[in-house]
């Protein structure tokens, strides 16, 4: 599968994310998020203001080559709170955007990664930097209770190691 990039000439974070219409990944400077950024093959936008799927195909490298803090709501269609919680993750979507990718990961769909992260309640949220678990909490939680999960990691995220 082709990879388009977007150049990093500037030196900033990027975000690494699988084109939802083409399925090739692109490499976009988290500073121009807001820029409505476009795939670098089919053009269509890839849209980072709100919550970016994810599957057991995409979420290792999603995590593993997106510089900034990386929130994974993982969730059940079926889940009330979950449901619950929806509006809250669509929000912080869009007040991170550009300095956190937030995402979300159907259990039902994607049970390996589930499986491989322990998740055995949803809503579970789990926070990676450079890969790694970062913040982990289970249950329901109002806008407030996530952005203090997510935290100074995505205030300062060069300052992370």
């Amino acid at each position: 599968m082709a990879t388009a990039t977007t150049p990093t000439a500037t030196g900033g974070e990027t975000v690494t994310v699988r084109c939802p219409f083409c399925e090739t990944w692109n490499r976009v400077i988290a500073a121009k998020a807001a820029n409505r950024p476009k795939c670098g093959k089919c053009a269509r936008p890839l849209l980072l203001d709100r919550p970016y799927i994810l599957t057991d195909d995409t979420f290792a490298r999603t995590i593993a080559d997106t510089d900034l803090p990386v929130l994974v709501d993982f969730f059940a269609d079926w889940c009330g709170p979950c449901k619950q919680m929806a509006p809250a993750i669509d929000q912080l979507a869009a007040k991170y955007q550009g300095q956190a990718l937030v995402a979300k990961l159907n259990t039902d769909k994607s049970p390996k990664t589930a499986q491989a992260h322990q998740v055995q309640g949803i809503p579970t949220v789990i926070v990676f930097r450079g890969g790694t678990v970062a913040a982990r909490q289970s249950g329901a939680m109002p806008l407030a209770a996530l952005e203090k999960l997510l935290g100074p990691l995505a205030e300062t995220p060069s300052a992370s190691p």
